[in-house]
């Protein structure tokens, strides 16, 4: 190809010439080319004797000398993580209290600057929770008149668990009695439904309006397992805080549904904001929102750019082989984890899945993944709850904090309930509230 003799031809670093075929007047193409640093697209455009030449490099190795090993370069294969877990006291005692909030299960934890950093001194943490009891606790009794609502949140400041920094808040009606701060209130409501709440993010694409996913729930018979999730919601905070939180607006969405194969479906049990504005160490610019397939409580996940978090129509669906549109094409990732969880990063690449096993039970499991959606490796059940064996409490629903973590390590928190619930916690207060763990890992 003849070209002026001002403009450079493309070089390897070793000199090789890449040649370019000949283009029509205006044409712009994508060439692939394998040179000594790798595989690159040459992006090519002509306008009568001007030729524009933009090399855009698509994997690594820019800055290294073909061949060059010097021991620092050279990517070597990640080695197994092991894990070691405790008690985490000082966070349970936390949830700890004897006079208004006194138990919740669902505890989700929200950076209000919308940043994941861990452990920064300044931050502000939102902690939402679902069925919430209120009331006055006296020798671990709740005492007469303890009510509970589906819904309630608290305030943290800082990130060390000083009992102060906490403050617990349950909305009210006009006549200052307790009631859920968020209710079904949209297309897809039905009569006595309410909501338990999902995961959430302050979204920086959209001026740091909060986002949480809340499902619709009622009541099928009198226990305490006797209740079905139907459809899920999207709440949308503008401006969120203590005094705002009851300000919101909420959107019907088709992420709950039953599933032919998989049966019922629905999206919100974990949040993975994996954004650079977000703090993520590998940001790939998606909000990964997953869900679970009860059938074989199977995680599920979908992706989104944040900007369009309100429009699920956009959104792309992992398949098993590909990212796609249609919340029907779902296919699971792996089974056997719990209606909430978290995926988190790790310093190293990988991606760290949190979970109570088989949904109930007294082990935390963790599996180690490759990527936000998998695939993940086999579950290191890295702590047993004793709640079960000392008191006969049901553990469900571990996930981890990561902005609350430091390095190498994971805060997990879980729930306890019992199956003579109703009965069992006006007896004793302590049964239900989230207890922490602190889970460390390192490379073999």
């Amino acid at each position: 190809m003849r070209m002026k003799e001002n403009i450079a031809p493309p070089v390897t670093r070793t000199g090789r010439i890449f040649s370019l075929p000949v283009m029509r007047k205006r044409e712009i193409f994508a060439q692939p080319i394998m040179g000594e640093m790798g595989f690159f697209y040459l992006l090519v455009t002509r306008t009568r004797e001007l030729i524009a030449l933009l090399i855009l490099l698509i994997t690594s190795g820019c800055g290294t000398e073909p061949g060059a090993n010097n021991g620092e370069n050279i990517s070597q294969p990640l080695k197994p993580l092991t894990f070691t877990a405790e008690p985490a006291p000082e966070w349970t005692a936390l949830m700890e209290r004897t006079s208004g909030w006194f138990g919740a299960d669902g505890i989700f934890s929200i950076p209000l600057d919308g940043i994941e950093e861990r452990q920064a001194e300044a931050k502000k943490t939102l902690f939402i929770f679902s069925d919430t009891y209120i009331g006055e606790v006296k020798d671990g009794v709740p005492q007469p008149g303890n009510v509970m609502v589906n819904n309630s949140i608290a305030l943290m400041s800082g990130t060390l668990p000083v009992r102060d920094s906490v403050i617990f808040e349950y909305n009210r009606d006009r006549n200052g009695n307790p009631v859920s701060y968020f209710v079904p209130d949209n297309e897809n409501s039905r009569e006595g439904e309410y909501f338990w709440l999902g995961d959430g993010f302050v979204n920086r694409a959209k001026r740091n309006a909060l986002y949480i996913f809340a499902y619709h729930v009622h009541k099928t018979g009198p226990n305490v397992f006797d209740f079905e999730a139907t459809n899920v919601a999207l709440i949308r905070i503008r401006k969120p805080s203590l005094e705002n939180m009851s300000h919101y607006e909420q959107f019907p969405t088709a992420l709950g549904f039953v599933h032919p194969e998989y049966g019922r479906v629905y999206f919100g049990s974990g949040i993975l904001v994996n954004t650079r504005s977000a703090g993520a160490p590998f940001p790939d610019g998606y909000v990964y929102i997953y869900g679970i397939a009860e059938g074989r409580k199977s995680l599920l996940a979908a992706r989104t750019k944040p900007g369009r978090i309100e429009k699920i129509g956009a959104w792309r669906f992992w398949n098993g082989e590909d990212w796609v549109k249609g919340v029907e094409n779902i296919a699971p990732i792996t089974d056997g984890v719990s209606n909430e969880l978290s995926v988190t990063p790790t310093d190293d690449g990988r991606f760290l899945l949190t979970f109570t096993v088989m949904g109930i039970s007294d082990k935390i499991g963790i599996r180690v993944g490759e990527g936000p959606a998998g695939p993940f490796g086999d579950i290191h059940e890295v702590y047993t709850c004793p709640e079960y064996a000392e008191k006969g409490l049901l553990p469900y629903n571990a996930k981890a904090h990561y902005h609350l973590s430091g390095p190498a390590e994971l805060l997990v928190s879980y729930n306890t309930i019992t199956l003579d619930f109703w009965e069992d916690i006006q007896k004793d207060a302590t049964i239900y509230h989230p207890r922490f763990v602190r889970v460390r890992y390192s490379q073999q």
